[in-house]
């Protein structure tokens, strides 16, 4: 467990912010359980949670196929890095996600 809690500082210094399901995934893929969850993903679900939208509508404010967010949340792709700084945005703002409504 201290060398997941070492690789999870790691990862959260450089993303630049706590990732609260980080060191879960670490244990999971450490102990080969579950599979892999990577920064991304969880930044992505967070973002979507954060919100309160369903895949459908947040594709559509992010203005991007459904299936292209399903790709991204399951881990086959990850989001590009524009992507990830408006997820990064709509996590720390959540009211963000409901004004992209309006463009």
């Amino acid at each position: 467990m201290k060398d997941i809690d070492k690789i999870a500082r790691a990862i959260e210094a450089d993303a630049g912010e706590a990732l609260p399901d980080l060191r879960q995934a670490l244990a999971e893929a450490q102990a080969g359980l579950g599979r892999v969850t990577t920064p991304a993903q969880m930044l992505l679900r967070q973002a979507r949670q954060a919100s309160g939208l369903t895949q459908q509508a947040f594709a559509e404010r992010i203005d991007t196929p459904v299936a292209t967010l399903r790709d991204w949340e399951q881990g086959r792709f990850a989001p590009p890095g524009g992507v990830l700084c408006l997820l990064r945005l709509i996590v720390r703002h959540p009211e963000l996600a409901q004004e992209l409504q309006a463009v």
